[in-house]
């Protein structure tokens, strides 16, 4: 396909795709003129990759270049392909300074995570974040203990086991990175939004008038 059909295809304006281009997130074309250039369906793919990386998922262009790399290394397994483009997308802060609260914060959340089954992995960029915001209860004086947080991690996992099946939907494992991207990114306002929901409909049940 020329530069046009990619454009209409893949719903990225021309004037991307050849920045994209030039930044070496999208690989060149076959060659067919000295001003035209065909492409095949592995450039829509990629493309689509990197527009859910820098456009959805706010990812620096030199960050989405080294993790395009990484993605499409097909000597590595799916498994990593997929750890590291949605490890690349932008993370809440880590936990800062080591008093206290940020030590009782890395023991709750390993125990936490321990407790669900699942293997700490503390270089994991939402470990750092989990035990940041953690420190952060702490230091308020809000509960979170082990057991007020289980709730959460069993309500995560059953959201996780939803989008991973989601994501199994695309066939092609460059097609399924790019979804493992958009639907990190996309659903987590919706998660925001349908918990709030949540909390209003329990509140009013709980706190309501009778009539």
């Amino acid at each position: 396909m020329r530069l046009a059909e990619l454009s209409e295809r893949s719903g990225v304006s021309i004037t991307t795709i050849k920045y994209y281009l030039r930044e070496g997130l999208l690989p060149p074309g076959e060659r067919v003129s000295a001003t035209q250039a065909e492409y095949d369906e592995e450039h829509l793919r990629r493309l689509r990759l990197a527009r859910a990386l820098v456009q959805v998922g706010r990812v620096p262009v030199a960050t989405a270049r080294k993790v395009l790399a990484a993605v499409e290394d097909e000597s590595v397994d799916q498994l990593t392909r997929l750890g590291t483009a949605v490890s690349a997308l932008p993370h809440g802060p880590a936990p800062s300074g080591a008093d206290g609260a940020v030590d009782a914060a890395r023991r709750t959340a390993e125990e936490v995570q321990r407790r669900l089954g699942w293997r700490p992995v503390p270089g994991n960029p939402a470990h750092g974040m989990l035990v940041s915001a953690l420190a952060t209860l702490i230091r308020l004086g809000y509960p979170c203990d082990v057991d007020q947080l289980l709730p959460y991690g069993r309500a995560a996992a059953a959201i996780a086991g939803h989008e991973i099946a989601l994501i199994e939907e695309f066939g092609a494992p460059t097609t399924q990175l790019e979804a493992a991207v958009a639907l990190t990114v996309l659903y987590e306002p919706v998660l925001l939004s349908l918990r709030r929901l949540a909390q209003a409909e329990e509140a009013t049940r709980r706190f309501g008038t009778q009539t």
